[in-house]
């Protein structure tokens, strides 16, 4: 599972005090260059800005018009080679944040690692640490009241999931972090209040009780799980829509006064009050909200996609059962990343198309898997990402959607080399496949390829005699199982590509489940 998508299905919120991240802000030039492929196949976030598609990998970030070239940001100027966990962008400003996984005592905890802005296009980028507090807790104002809250003073789970931006503002969802905003770039952020998981609203004139802290029992503060925050949608810096693992928060006055909307306390209400994705859809006069609505505590919530055209009043609830990750709109078109593909609705939410298999035939790239976790729209071309790669097909009146994929994925070359590998390795079948990569030293050759265990005994013929071209390099998929369709046991394999006549290439891939 994706580190950046782990926190939300998990209620416990591990704590660290003290050592705060003290990075300045730092400011460089940057000048990309050109790649031909992707910067990893683990692509968390796609966005699009004019004529470009922003793509944030496990590895760093990455642009391209139309995937024949990649620039690469990673290892460049001031970003690493760490993973991308959100893009914000409108016309002037492009806002990158980044996470990584720090091991701690046995445990994986994902961490924030600061964010990035530019305001030309990606040329320069400025750096801004991962925004942290001072002491341990402090009081915020709220109009007549004092708040007492969390000061949040390290990275650990302090990491940013969504970005939004207005012409005056950067809003950034940062769970343990809370929402914050910044009115200056980055050089200073204000937590900003939202409603306490017992009351549906609050406004400034209110007499107010609570804390604003998204753990309980940390020095003593109660703890609220609407305070901790997945995602932010800011269409105008007066409007501005919150998802929190306790339902969808709506001001309409730049962040002062909140509505809060819950499966709990609407007559129809969203499916479910984690709301790890929040988009809105505007075509004609219409102007549609749209939810990514996790089940959380209640069970009488379900997982699905929850939308309204009346401002939140209500909502209607579809594509229930399914976990959806993210939107993309191409007038009255919806396309919706899911554990299952791409759903598309032409028609408002009352019928749904499921993407077909994403398979390139030019190159045999192929995603063996179903998880979308990015879906962006440039033009009639749609974009997907998720753990396999990034791909696109076109979408328009002479082409339906899904069709026909041009597949992009990154790898090792071997050139006209006889050499092969496999990755990952070792690999756990129950989530993911192996990949035996290899090429045919450029000439189009018969292939075939046999799995053997530790005792050379043949255990499965992933091809046999299978024409494969010499223009590109290719992949050919084990899923872990044996010729008779039972799972492999643990240890280490081998395997051989036979190409042509020639001496076949040997291999290693170790199982691990």
């Amino acid at each position: 599972m994706s580190i950046f998508r782990l926190l939300y299905i998990l209620l416990p919120l591990f704590w660290c005090a003290g050592g705060a991240f003290a990075q300045g802000v730092q400011s460089f030039r940057l000048f990309p260059g050109s790649a031909p492929l992707p910067l990893s196949n683990q692509t968390e976030v796609l966005a699009k800005s004019r004529d470009t598609v922003w793509v944030g990998t496990a590895a760093g970030l990455s642009a391209t018009s139309d995937g024949s070239s990649w620039h690469h940001f990673a290892n460049t100027g001031t970003f690493g080679t760490i993973g991308i966990s959100a893009i914000g962008l409108n016309d002037k400003m492009l806002w990158v944040a980044t996470a990584y996984n720090e091991r701690r005592n046995d445990s994986v905890i994902p961490t924030g690692g600061g964010l990035h802005w530019s305001a030309d296009r990606g040329v320069t980028w400025t750096f801004v640490p991962q925004p942290v507090d001072a002491g341990t807790v402090d009081t915020v104002s709220y109009g007549i009241n004092r708040i007492k809250a969390l000061a949040v003073t390290v990275p650990q789970q302090n990491l940013t999931y969504d970005v939004a931006i207005t012409d005056s503002v950067v809003w950034i969802a940062s769970f343990a972090g809370m929402l914050r905003k910044s009115a200056d770039k980055g050089q200073t952020w204000e937590r900003v209040v939202l409603p306490p998981d017992n009351l549906d609203s609050i406004a400034p004139d209110d007499t107010l009780d609570f804390d604003l802290s998204p753990t309980s029992g940390s020095f003593g503060l109660r703890g609220n799980l609407n305070h901790r925050v997945f995602s932010v949608h800011a269409p105008d810096d007066s409007t501005l829509w919150v998802g929190t693992a306790a339902g969808i928060n709506k001001s309409t006055d730049g962040g002062i006064r909140w509505q809060r909307f819950s499966h709990q306390n609407q007559v129809k209400p969203i499916s479910g009050n984690f709301v790890v994705a929040i988009s809105e859809q505007r075509y004609g006069a219409r102007r549609i909200v749209w939810a990514a609505t996790v089940r959380a505590l209640d069970p009488d919530e379900t997982s699905g996609v929850s939308f309204s055209d009346d401002g939140g009043a209500t909502w209607s609830v579809t594509l229930t059962g399914e976990r959806a990750h993210n939107f993309a709109f191409q007038d009255s078109i919806v396309y919706v990343a899911t554990d299952r593909g791409v759903f598309r609705s032409d028609n408002n939410a009352l019928t749904w198309s499921l993407n077909n298999a994403i398979f390139d035939p030019a190159s045999g790239h192929r995603f063996t898997g179903q998880t979308i976790y990015a879906v962006a729209v440039r033009g009639d071309t749609v974009w997907v990402g998720g753990p396999e790669g990034v791909a696109h097909t076109i979408d328009n009146p002479l082409q339906s959607f899904g069709t026909a994929w041009r597949v992009f994925r990154t790898y090792d070359p071997v050139g006209l080399s006889r050499t092969t590998y496999a990755y990952p390795t070792p690999f756990s079948p129950d989530e993911q496949p192996v990949r035996i990569h290899y090429g045919t030293e450029g000439i189009t050759r018969t292939v075939t390829i046999r799995i053997y265990d530790f005792g050379l005994q043949i255990v499965r013929t992933i091809i046999e005699n299978e024409i494969r071209t010499g223009n590109n390099e290719h992949d050919e998929v084990w899923d872990g199982k044996d010729d008779a369709g039972r799972r492999v046991a643990n240890g280490v394999y081998f395997y051989s590509v036979d190409i042509g006549s020639g001496d076949p290439a040997w291999g290693k891939i170790f199982v691990l489940q």
